[in-house]
């Protein structure tokens, strides 16, 4: 193929030449890029080498004051342009960065990243962005858990088909199906809280994790270095330290992480299928917008975009977990570098991916729309069949023979079965059995009132409210006002 520099030109001109992931240009939430972004990246990085100099400062190393000072000025106005030609020359993303803030804060330059190793700063930010952006999917799920609370309040006493096998089982309620779904994202945040609360920082470890470089600063005061590494810890909002690590800290943690992210979006994926499924028996629906298509070619459609982009979504956050596993099997002895240019993709991914099928399932449950007389008409079509115990029952009060009067329910059930599978009729059943005088007896309207079908339902609803989402509620009360976006 010939060679047009026209064409270069215009890629490096034109931002359309350029891939750009959905993840960033069509899910994730603005937020969420922001804890992700390279400016959050790198000022982190001068974060952490600014409390290690002060650190050290304090512990008795000879650290000017003006370097701090210089140090502390310049910790987000980073020259970019000249970090990525550093790194061009150094092949060493670290280093650049040293080199393009010594070159800001001079006075600093001898002592910047003083006895440290590169995991001292990536480790250590990665953790910090990790745990700022774990805490932003809590409120998620703590809004979600509160909406889903109003739909199963709001709904407790409608009576609804359950489904077992996909076949229509025992009625329940709209409002307790609400629950079922619920108490999955609760279970899915308060494993996330328990992770974010117990997450270790790496915090002062060395190369390999024997802190040899800073026993040498010290000269040989072990009380000092074990300081240092508690006090960096604490001034960056952690209260755990990975207790031993190798040049990293274990990429255990890594894959726990996701795993956590991927229980969150097997929870999405249950949902929003089951959202799908509802909508194509025009039971329930995701919400419609006036203008929106559902269709190129079928006009009438109203296609459930929003819960099929979730799973979507959700089915790759959960594929990311077998690379996580892999990434930490692959680690050979104290460290390899074959972890990094997996974890700059599967740790941003994941909570992107994370991030933006949250904000779909908040947009979903805030526009749920319910047809209570669709959901009427379906369950009607089945209640004749399963109220036939009831009927039965009644009969045998009323003075009938109970093996009469079962073989009689036998015969018009499957007589009106045939009316519904092979005629294409609705469901005569309860006709039938008025027209029987062996039934005469019985007040079987009473008998088939769906809301005597549907148990504890509504009572466990109000349980599971008080129990479960209320304390959450109380929990995250300043952070409830979250309104799901579904970007383009």
């Amino acid at each position: 193929m010939p060679k047009n520099k026209n064409i270069v030109q215009t890629k490096t001109k034109n931002e359309y030449n350029r891939f750009v992931s959905p993840l960033a240009s069509r899910n994730a939430s603005e937020t969420m890029q922001e804890i992700f972004s390279p400016q959050r990246k790198f000022s982190t990085w001068r974060r952490l080498w600014l409390t290690l100099a002060e650190t050290e400062k304090e512990l008795g190393l000879d650290i000017p004051k003006k370097a701090i000072d210089e140090m502390r000025s310049h910790l987000d106005d980073i020259d970019f342009a000249k970090a990525q030609e550093y790194e061009r020359q150094l092949r060493h993303d670290v280093m650049a960065h040293i080199h393009t803030f010594a070159d800001a804060a001079p006075t600093a330059r001898r002592i910047i990243h003083l006895g440290a190793t590169s995991c001292e700063i990536t480790d250590n930010s990665e953790l910090i962005i990790i745990r700022d952006a774990g805490k932003l999917i809590c409120r998620y799920l703590a809004n979600i858990i509160d909406k889903l609370g109003n739909v199963a309040k709001k709904y407790r006493n409608l009576p609804t088909l359950g489904f077992t096998h996909y076949q229509p089982a025992q009625l329940t309620t709209v409002g307790k199906r609400a629950t079922l779904w619920c108490y999955d994202f609760y279970r899915d945040l308060e494993n996330l809280e328990r992770l974010l609360d117990q997450l270790p920082f790496r915090s002062i470890k060395g190369t390999t994790g024997t802190q040899a470089s800073f026993l040498a600063l010290f000269n040989g005061n072990q009380a000092k270095v074990k300081k240092l590494e508690l006090l960096f810890a604490k001034k960056m909002g952690f209260k755990n330290i990975v207790p031993v690590t190798g040049q990293t800290y274990t990429r255990k943690i890594d894959s726990e992480i996701l795993f956590a992210l991927s229980n969150i979006a097997s929870s999405v994926h249950k949902f929003a299928n089951d959202i799908r499924l509802l909508a194509g028996m025009k039971e329930i629906e995701e919400p419609f917008e006036s203008k929106q298509v559902g269709s190129s070619a079928m006009a009438y459609k109203r296609n459930p975009m929003r819960s099929e982009r979730a799973t979507g979504l959700a089915r790759f956050l959960i594929g990311l977990t077998q690379s996580a596993l892999q990434t930490h099997a692959e680690q050979w002895f104290e460290r390899t570098l074959d972890d990094s240019s997996n974890r700059r993709i599967t740790l941003a991914e994941g909570f992107l991916a994370a991030d933006g099928m949250l904000n779909i399932v908040l947009n979903v449950v805030d526009g749920l729309v319910v047809y209570p007389n669709v959901i009427k008409t379906h369950l009607m079509a089945e209640l004749p069949f399963m109220a036939t115990e009831e009927i039965l029952m009644a009969g045998v009060k009323a003075g009938g023979d109970r093996q009469t009067l079962h073989e009689q329910i036998r015969l018009h059930s499957h007589a009106a079965s045939a009316q519904v599978k092979i005629h294409g009729k609705a469901n005569d059943l309860i006709a039938r059995l008025k027209a029987d005088d062996a039934f005469k007896n019985i007040d079987i309207d009473s008998l088939i009132d769906p809301k005597r079908f549907v148990g504890l339902a509504p009572q466990q609803v109000d349980d599971f409210i008080k129990n479960y989402v209320t304390p959450i509620r109380r929990r995250y009360r300043k952070d409830l006002k979250i309104t799901g976006q579904v970007r383009i």
